[in-house]
């Protein structure tokens, strides 16, 4: 029975054993999980002139990624034929910044990251607080290489990342030197909240630029304006003087793990637009870009309040304001709803133009003719102003009495009995009055004709 057992157990570990080389070469193979990425090169058509016109062209490509050297036999990988060798890569990625989940999409799925290869030139840094990067006068041997940028976008909005590679001269193995990635692309919060603008990289250590000084930089843009946020000279420890307040970077948190987050202290209607996080080591920088929006629902008033009584034949006018919103795409409108529960739509009214107050939001109001004859209000109801924005649906209503109508109701009749009371009351304090008047004169004439 024991030697039987042993058997059986010497399976097992053989089984176990042949089961992990099997991994092990399947995940080898397919560079550690990293996926395949579909790319477009693009470059300056060849013979071109330079400048924002310049003609582009642009090839399929294919980048084959892992985490290791590449010492497979590339030829076992087959690439698709309709792409040409030339545009396909081989390329080493230590930190597996190009192995995140968000772009490697399910099997079969058509959504697939966005990513494009452009030719990369060094230079040196042309920003002040970048320039003590390269201050020396000579460009290193190692800078005399193939260059390439890389910029995804993974799905669903959960990354954004900017890749330097260097590849030897001819070389189609291309290895991951400096990486910027953002896992906020896009990003939304109130007025007044804490804003944390996800900004990351890494360095490859035994590239010759690790340790020889960084640069971040900040930058803001909206139609076509922008602004300096911040910008840490990294070699010299040292912010370079803005006129943004309320903005700031955790100093130790990047040098300790490469974390350039912005955080903005409190959300306002002008933070709105794109930030750009900009990297820079000697001869080399790489960014990304975050779209912030600043979104805040409207706060809703209805006046006159309370509404006053409404009788068949006048008109109550019943205005509504909304203000304190942003952005300004705005959404009103009218509902009523009546004794029976019953509800319908009484349009928009007369909407009014944006306005905007100092500290960026934005006021808007419609007006609304109570007409009870037009409108069909019946004996009353509810009266509700609509707005819809794309942060939050918000409502406010009030309550209409119209009286004087058939089939009075239980209001009605209390409101009738009411004012008959105040009639007869009136009347008979008028009568009190003459009679004692009469009684005083007559007993006056008694008394002169005795």
């Amino acid at each position: 029975m024991i030697s039987t057992n042993k058997g059986k157990m010497s399976e097992f570990l053989t089984i176990y054993k042949l089961s992990i080389i099997t991994f092990t070469l399947f995940f080898g193979v397919s560079g550690s999980g990293c996926p395949v990425l579909e790319c477009w090169f693009v470059q300056e058509k060849p013979g071109q002139r330079g400048g924002f016109t310049a003609p582009m062209d642009q090839e399929k490509s294919l980048m084959f990624i892992t985490t290791e050297a590449y010492n497979e036999k590339t030829s076992e990988l087959h690439p698709p034929a309709d792409i040409s060798p030339s545009r396909i890569y081989y390329v080493t990625d230590p930190a597996g910044t190009f192995c995140s989940s968000a772009l490697n999409p399910p099997k079969g799925s058509v959504n697939k990251p966005k990513c494009e290869i452009n030719p990369f030139m060094p230079h040196a840094a042309m920003v002040r607080w970048a320039s003590a990067l390269t201050d020396s006068a000579q460009s290193p041997v190692y800078l005399q290489a193939d260059w390439f940028s890389v910029a995804v976008q993974g799905l669903d909005e959960q990354l954004t990342l900017s890749n330097i590679m260097r590849a030897p001269s001819a070389s189609k193995e291309p290895k991951v030197i400096l990486s910027v990635s953002s896992k906020t692309p896009v990003v939304r919060s109130r007025l007044g909240e804490q804003v944390l603008l996800d900004c990351g990289f890494w360095v490859d250590p035994s590239s010759p630029l690790h340790g020889s000084g960084f640069s971040i930089e900040w930058r803001y843009q909206f139609r076509g304006e922008g602004r300096l946020v911040i910008a840490y000279d990294g070699k010299n420890d040292r912010f370079a003087e803005t006129s943004e307040t309320g903005a700031d970077i955790d100093v130790t948190a990047l040098y300790e793990s490469g974390n350039a987050s912005l955080i903005l202290e409190e959300a306002q209607v002008r933070h709105s637009g794109t930030y750009i996080c900009t990297v820079y080591l000697p001869h080399l920088l790489v960014q990304v870009a975050v779209d912030l929006e600043i979104v805040e629902p409207p706060s809703l008033s209805i006046y006159p309040s309370p509404l006053p009584l409404l009788v068949p034949g006048q008109v109550v006018v019943a205005q509504c304001e909304a203000s304190g919103f942003a952005p300004h795409t705005l959404e009103l409108g009218w509902e009523f709803t009546g004794v029976d529960g019953k509800s319908g739509s009484l349009g928009q009214g007369s909407v009014t133009g944006h306005r905007q107050a100092s500290d960026g939001t934005f006021s808007q109001s419609t007006r609304l003719e109570l007409d009870s004859g037009k409108l069909k209000l019946g004996r009353g109801g509810e009266v509700t102003c609509v707005a819809k924005h794309e942060g939050e649906a918000r409502r406010a209503s009030a309550t209409l009495n119209v009286i004087g109508v058939s089939a009075p109701s239980i209001e009605d009749s209390m409101a009738m009995v009411a004012v008959a009371l105040v009639l007869y009351g009136v009347i008979k304090v008028l009568y009190w009055t003459f009679s004692s008047a009469d009684s005083s004169d007559a007993d006056l004439k008694d008394k002169k004709a005795k």
